[in-house]
């Protein structure tokens, strides 16, 4: 399935995107921060940034993931320019990854679910955004964010690439960024972002599904192993 350009984080977005934030990892090359500490702060970034849409203030929310995921693209840039990747920063950024998704995602589930604002909020006591299906389709966007990393790297450890689908990391923070945006649209904000999550559930689940068929079709290719079906789970 192609989605729509602006949806994507193509390869020449990219390029202009680290030329602009080059000042910013030559000033971390020189202060000596490491990679594994990048990591980090896009991850506390990304709780803070759950943190703030559960009080339904999308706008500094999305603010704060692009923040994220600018700690995101720094700490691989800067592991390669200063010679600091290892096998534990790669497996340390993974899991911090699959972190700060769910903290983003659980901060808009607990605005959704209708739970009182953790902190000031000029939204407090508006139960505009209450929606169970909204939360539902949260609960779906999580386990498709989840699925489509999972997949991956099963294929890998069973010596299969998967990096297919459209819906990857970067695309699933550039679509949260178009939602907050729209979130914050005066009036018709809330329903937008209500439909926008709908449709982060339904595309990451697809390219979750399009990842599982892929990887099945490519071992349905290879001949038959004597050793048994490996359950390990």
């Amino acid at each position: 399935m192609r989605l729509p350009e602006f949806f994507l984080f193509n390869q020449s977005t990219r390029r202009v995107y680290r030329e602009m934030i080059n000042p910013v990892l030559n000033l971390l090359v020189r202060m000596g921060i490491s990679p594994n500490a990048v990591t980090t702060a896009g991850c506390v970034l990304s709780v803070l940034a759950g943190l703030i849409f559960s009080t339904g203030n999308f706008f500094l929310g999305g603010l704060t993931v692009a923040l994220a995921g600018t700690c995101d693209i720094l700490d691989g840039q800067l592991s390669r320019q200063t010679g600091q990747s290892s096998r534990f920063g790669a497996f340390y950024d993974s899991c911090l990854d699959r972190l700060s998704e769910a903290f983003i995602l659980m901060g808009l589930a607990w605005y959704f679910a209708g739970g009182p604002a953790l902190f000031w909020s000029p939204h407090t006591g508006h139960p505009d955004g209450y929606s169970p299906l909204t939360v539902m389709f949260i609960i779906l966007a999580i386990t498709g964010s989840f699925l489509t990393s999972y997949v991956r790297a099963r294929a890998e450890a069973a010596g299969v690439t998967c990096t297919i689908g459209r819906m990857q990391r970067t695309e699933r923070f550039v679509l949260l960024l178009v939602a907050s945006a729209l979130g914050s649209v005066p009036v018709a904000g809330v329903l937008l972002m209500k439909i926008s999550l709908a449709v982060f559930a339904v595309l990451t689940n697809i390219t979750a599904i399009h990842r599982i068929i892929y990887v099945g079709k490519t071992f349905l290719r290879e001949k038959p192993l004597d050793a048994g079906r490996d359950n390990q789970k």
